[in-house]
């Protein structure tokens, strides 16, 4: 059984930072791309992609709204994705959601809240 367990969000203030993890177990994680996803206030469904990282870290891509902000990660050994969010802002709030790519593995959602 795939189960996808992430750690991190919480509260910050803005200009601050966060790291997310993600990691999978019931399946073998070095073939599939990673990648996070936030769903927005008030929004349904996991939302809009945030970053992917392809297998081996071989390419990542990233929304334009946190290119140069944020930085996904993956430790094949640990089975592990991070999300590491830096200068964060109010509308970076809403729930996160990690996604083995191309499947349909979803982690449990992690809320992050910016906010003075």
């Amino acid at each position: 059984q795939v189960e996808v367990v992430q750690s991190g969000g919480g509260l910050v203030k803005p200009g601050g930072s966060l790291r997310l993890s993600c990691t999978p177990s019931g399946l073998t994680f070095t073939p599939y791309a990673m990648a996070w996803y936030r769903q927005a206030p008030g929004k349904e469904g996991r939302g809009e992609s945030v970053a992917r990282i392809n297998i081996r870290g071989g390419e990542t891509c990233y929304d334009v709204a946190v290119k140069g902000r944020v930085t996904i990660s993956r430790d094949d050994a640990e089975n592990t994705t991070y999300l590491q969010m830096n200068r964060l802002r109010v509308d970076d709030s809403g729930m996160y959601f990690c996604h083995v790519y191309g499947t349909w593995y979803w982690g449990q959602g992690h809320q992050v809240s910016v906010s003075s």
